[in-house]
């Protein structure tokens, strides 16, 4: 071999364990704050029942630490890999809180524009003092109460999720 053409095939040896070698970097890269992933997730309940799942869907896309999912769900992504699988369970405290009665809201349907309309299941809001809305679903109708419910549906409940990262944006 002439020193021209081993000089060549040096040169694409070591291209190739630079490649090679990158490939491995990328695949240790790991989740932190701030970055974007996406997941697939499926949510379930202590007693099994499967509350969520994207199973059909496109994976969950949030930025890890933004507050876009609960902090259990945050914290259990941060460190995994692409490709990587874990089962998380996360206490009520972590998820969406404890169930509060202080949100369970009885009124007179006349105090209500078009509370004489409202039936259980209906989805509604509260209009705070500070102008925010708070949603909420009415959860007993009477001639003379309508109770509303604000707290969110999976409040006080510890929550299980198996997680798969898809990709680190």
């Amino acid at each position: 071999m002439r020193s021209g053409q081993a000089f060549g095939a040096l040169l694409l040896i070591a291209c190739v364990l630079a490649f090679t070698s990158g490939c491995i970097a990328s695949e240790e890269v790991q989740v932190k704050s701030g970055d974007t992933v996406k997941v697939h997730y499926t949510g379930t309940l202590e007693n099994g029942t499967v509350f969520d799942s994207s199973t059909g869907r496109e994976p969950l896309e949030f930025t890890v630490g933004s507050g876009e999912v609960i902090p259990g769900f945050d914290a259990g992504v941060t460190g995994m890999q692409v490709g990587e699988e874990k089962t998380l369970h996360i206490p009520a405290d972590q998820a969406y809180g404890p169930y509060r009665e202080d949100l369970v809201f009885v009124l007179d349907p006349a105090g209500i524009t078009g509370g004489e309309n409202l039936t259980v299941g209906d989805q509604v809001g509260i209009l705070l003092q500070d102008g925010q809305v708070l949603p909420a679903k009415v959860v007993a109708v009477s001639a003379d109460a309508v109770t509303i419910n604000a707290n969110h549906r999976l409040a006080g409940e510890d929550l299980t999720f198996h997680i798969s990262l898809v990709e680190i944006v």
